[in-house]
C-alpha cells in the first residue's frame, strides 16, 4: 500500500495536468447579430449557458431568465453568453440579457435529447459540458459551475 501511495505521489509531482474534455458539448450553431450563422467551437473561450424550451413564453424559461437576472452584471463580468433555442414557436425574449439565438430549435433540442420540454446546458470556455438540467437551475448554482471549470481554476493556480 506504502508503494502505491509513493508511486502515486511521484506521478502527481513529475506529471503536468492537462486539460481534456471530458464530456464536449453537442454542436449548435447560433444567429449573430448580423444574422449570420455561425457554430458552437466560435464561441470557445467564453462560458455559455444554452436554455432550450418549446417557446420564451413557457414558464420554465421565464424562470430561468428570471434567475440569469438576478446576478447578470457578475455573469457579464465572466463574458458569459446566453444562447436560446426554442423547440417550438420563436417569439421575442422578454429580457434584459441579451440573448444569442438558435435558427434550429428543434435541432438543437433532439441533440440534446430534449424534443418536449425545458432545459439548460453550462458550458465551459473550454467546450466541455459542465451541467446540464431538465429543472431551473439558480443563478448562484450556475456561477459556482463557471467559476470551478477548469479554465478558470488554472487562471488561479500558481505554477
Amino acid at each position: 500500500m506504502k508503494a502505491i501511495t509513493a508511486l502515486l505521489a511521484a506521478l502527481c509531482l513529475t506529471a503536468p495536468l492537462q486539460a481534456e474534455v471530458v464530456r464536449e458539448a453537442p454542436s449548435f450553431t447560433w444567429t449573430d447579430s448580423t444574422g449570420s450563422a455561425k457554430p458552437l467551437k466560435n464561441l470557445r473561450g467564453q462560458p455559455v449557458v444554452l436554455v432550450i424550451a418549446k417557446s420564451p413564453r413557457e414558464w420554465a424559461f421565464r424562470s430561468q431568465v428570471g434567475q440569469l437576472q438576478k446576478i447578470y452584471a457578475r455573469f457579464a463580468a465572466e463574458k458569459l453568453l446566453c444562447v436560446a433555442a426554442f423547440s417550438g414557436e420563436q417569439d421575442i425574449i422578454r429580457s434584459n440579457i441579451p440573448f444569442l439565438t438558435v435558427p434550429d430549435g428543434p435541432g438543437t433540442a433532439a441533440t440534446y435529447e430534449v424534443p418536449e420540454g425545458f432545459a439548460i446546458a453550462v458550458i465551459g470556455a473550454d467546450g466541455n459540458l459542465d451541467c446540464f438540467s431538465t429543472r431551473v437551475l439558480p443563478a448562484q448554482r450556475i456561477f459556482d459551475i463557471i467559476q470551478n471549470s477548469y479554465t478558470n481554476q488554472k487562471q488561479l493556480r500558481r505554477d
